[in-house]
């Protein structure tokens, strides 16, 4: 069951793919500054976890050592290609968010927009991020308002066992923006 949910989710995103940017760039756009508000990500090596089209690079990899950026969607990785192709810090894997190939705490900084309603398990995909953080590292992650009530998402972070370091709720973002410490 949580495999068919996850394919149907990677192909509406490939379906989707090509207008992506233009459909989301903003939206987007500001939810990634809003997180980069509350995690310092300069010589970090960091993980994009659901990196779409590699709209975040632009703005993590000037200050980041390494980015890395992971989807299940081929097609939005081969824009997420085209969109790191003059940055020489990031590199793309095809994976699941909920299976990552990394070893544990080896990121400093994880990134996870638009992902949490798009898996079967929120919960398990949470873990997964952690597992790969390093100790101290900054975990920001996104919750659809439409799919998270505000009760349901606090709850959902507050069982994750980290600590809330920063939630944001702006009204221009269709999603609730929360930083955990891993």
């Amino acid at each position: 069951m949580a495999w068919r949910d996850k394919r149907k989710a990677m192909q509406a995103y490939d379906i989707t793919a090509e207008m992506y940017d233009e459909r989301y760039g903003e939206e987007q756009g500001r939810k990634y500054q809003k997180a980069l508000e509350s995690v310092d990500v300069v010589g970090e090596v960091i993980l994009d976890a659901g990196c779409g089209s590699g709209l975040f690079f632009s703005q993590a990899a000037d200050q980041a050592k390494i980015v890395v950026g992971v989807d299940v969607s081929r097609k939005l990785l081969l824009k997420a290609k085209a969109q790191a192709s003059d940055l020489g810090n990031v590199f793309l894997v095809h994976a699941d968010a909920d299976h990552l190939p990394f070893q544990d705490d080896l990121f400093g900084s994880v990134f996870g927009f638009t992902i949490l309603q798009n898996m079967p398990k929120p919960t398990e995909t949470l873990g997964e991020l952690r597992r790969v953080a390093k100790i101290d590292a900054k975990i920001a992650v996104t919750g659809l308002k439409k799919f998270f009530p505000i009760e349901k998402f606090m709850d959902f972070l507050e069982n994750s066992g980290m600590q809330i370091v920063a939630f944001m709720d702006d009204e221009l973002i269709n999603c609730y923006i929360a930083v955990l410490a891993a």
